[in-house]
């Protein structure tokens, strides 16, 4: 058991400094560092919002605008910039991996959490601004719209570690994945809810696992007053295997980086 916790402890150190490394890589030492990793999807977020509330009447198909814009495209923002941040992760910072205590898992892990953090903490932010403007009411579930988040960001990862891998092998997975995230956002049932299509169809839309997360997101905040339909057991065998299949790839390509 003391084994266990002082790995776990390493382990925590190194992904915190890694972490540390990485905000001041992207934002500057004389930045504000977090509160940058916390504005950047905030800014998107209430840039969208603005936008849709401008263009949009205050209820449509009986759901509130406000709220179901800031849910759909907070998810959509976890989704991409926690995949986004990590295809070239390692090769970004492949002279870290001198290191002994650095390990590939360690950089993306590191990453994933950052930008997690970042998101969750913009999503408090812009859902008390709503708040306290009178566009929402308190999540009728915390339990299932976190639930729903952690979801999501499972399935992140998973997905970031295999394109993480295949950009390892195939250089030219950097220019896939912008145009695969840019294709997903019609799929991702950020802008949709499934109570809006044809049971048949709906179904069918709901075999695609991003939906399923954003749903629950959805049901934890609105609650009763607004039909929503998900799997959560389905999102959570698609990020599983994601991950199963990312560290699998990540492991395969290993002995191909050059460490200097």
């Amino acid at each position: 058991m003391r084994t266990f916790a002082t790995s776990l402890s390493k382990n925590f150190r190194v992904t915190y400094a890694l972490m540390m490394r990485e905000i001041v890589t992207r934002y500057g030492r004389e930045g504000l560092g977090f509160l940058w990793l916390i504005g950047e999807p905030l800014m998107f977020c209430l840039g969208v919002l603005t936008l849709w509330t401008l263009m949009k009447p205050e209820y449509e198909h009986g759901v509130r605008v406000a709220p179901f814009i800031m849910t759909g495209y907070m998810c959509l923002l976890l989704l991409r910039h926690t995949v986004s941040y990590s295809v070239n992760a390692v090769q970004a910072n492949v002279g870290l991996l001198y290191h002994r205590q650095v390990r590939i898992l360690h950089i993306y892990l590191s990453r994933s959490v950052m930008e997690f953090a970042g998101a969750s903490v913009a999503f408090i932010v812009v859902y008390t601004l709503l708040f306290v403007m009178g566009s929402v009411e308190l999540p009728d579930s915390i339990v299932t719209l976190y639930c729903g988040w952690l979801l999501l960001a499972w399935f992140s990862t998973g997905l970031a570690l295999v394109f993480a891998g295949l950009a390892m092998e195939f250089d030219v997975m950097e220019r896939i994945v912008p145009v695969f995230m840019y294709l997903m956002i019609p799929l991702s049932g950020a802008f949709i809810m499934a109570s809006w299509l044809p049971s048949g169809y709906r179904d069918l839309y709901l075999l695609l696992p991003i939906p399923n997360a954003i749903e629950m997101v959805r049901d934890g905040v609105f609650g009763d007053s607004v039909p929503t339909f998900y799997h959560a057991w389905y999102m959570a065998a698609w990020s599983a295997g994601l991950c199963l299949l990312g560290l699998a790839l990540l492991a395969r390509s290993q002995n191909k980086l050059e460490i200097e």
